[in-house]
């Protein structure tokens, strides 16, 4: 098992007033020539977005855009018809495909509104856009890993063009958990929302990350009740 890790502490931060955002890989002003990503993960971003703010109308092409919402509610409008709320608890996925112009709004005139943004490379490039979003309130059990995106909308999780996973994990203080990798060729990358959790002898609390590669079962005990994102990519 080779291992890498990320300390909270070593993220890229930016303040635009409106946006307060933390980064996990290179992004934006932020360069770091060790943080280009994790196999076809390019992007976590740690999103703050102020009331009344917001991503204006902007395209993307040929990428796998997940938008995970913790806290308040996010309006997302775009090229392909759609105008749609996305509120915590609920993820969005857009394949930008071809090409796709889109905002990402928070219209709360009290409310913050939080969330993760990920962009994943595409299998395939220049297929045609498409738009998916779901709530996985009820379908999150406790101590244990819910697929929230698959290649093939596995378990009910949302589709994406990549030969990738992502779960979201909860785990009370105490549990140990296996994940089994679906693709031998594949790394895992380990994110903490909250808690920590504990890999081969490693420790990993709020903010921290860890990249896995050469491994097809990977062991995680939680020292504290902990909230995890994973990526298998």
């Amino acid at each position: 098992m080779k291992i890498i890790i990320h300390k909270n502490k070593d993220r890229g931060t930016a303040d635009h007033g409106w946006l307060k955002t933390k980064f996990s890989f290179s992004f934006a002003d932020w360069y770091e020539a060790s943080r280009m990503g994790f196999g076809n993960l390019r992007v976590i971003n740690d999103d703050t977005i102020m009331p009344n703010s917001g991503f204006g109308m902007h395209p993307h092409n040929n990428m796998e855009i997940i938008t995970i919402v913790t806290k308040g509610e996010v309006t997302h409008e775009d090229s392909m018809g759609n105008n749609k709320k996305v509120v915590a608890g609920e993820i969005q996925v857009m394949s930008a495909g071809s090409g796709v112009v889109h905002s990402e709004y928070n219209k709360s005139g009290e409310e913050i509104l939080k969330l993760y943004q990920i962009w994943i490379l595409p299998r395939e490039e220049n297929i045609k856009p498409s738009y998916g979003q779901k709530d996985f309130k009820k379908a999150q059990d406790v101590n244990d890993l819910t697929m929230l995106v698959s290649p093939d909308g596995e378990d009910d999780s949302l589709s994406i063009n990549q030969d990738a996973y992502i779960y979201r994990g909860l785990f009370n203080e105490g549990k140990k958990t296996s994940y089994d990798l679906k693709n031998k060729n594949n790394g895992v990358y380990i994110f903490v929302v909250r808690g920590e959790v504990k890999i081969d002898e490693v420790i990993l609390e709020e903010g921290d990350a860890a990249g896995i590669n050469e491994v097809s079962t990977l062991d995680m005990g939680f020292v504290a009740n902990t909230e995890i994102l994973l990526f298998e990519v």
